[in-house]
């Protein structure tokens, strides 16, 4: 079954598997891939984009965040979100 959101292509809040382990750090986010052993640094653009969807943020609202925190256009920010986002859920990082 899909969501309206799902239909409409705006995809919900991101969210970490259970065996994915966060520190911040002064330079981003770190994460754990507990079961490969794997570690990837965020940088703090990939850290304001991961906040705004772990706090139950849209995508659209993580562009928003992007473009106004960094002032790029939204169309760059939007590019930005989305390759985030595709490469945590296909590195099975996140759901």
């Amino acid at each position: 079954m899909t969501t309206v959101a799902q239909q409409k292509g705006i995809r919900m809040a991101l969210k970490f598997g259970a065996n994915v382990s966060t520190a911040q750090t002064d330079y981003g986010t770190v994460l754990l891939d507990e079961r490969a052993g794997d570690y990837w640094e965020l940088n703090p653009t990939a850290t304001l984009v991961v906040g705004t969807l772990m706090a139950g943020g849209d995508e659209a609202a993580a562009v928003a965040a992007l473009a106004d925190e960094f002032d790029i256009d939204l169309v760059q920010a939007k590019q930005d979100v989305d390759a985030l986002v595709q490469q945590l859920r296909a590195s099975g990082l996140a759901e």
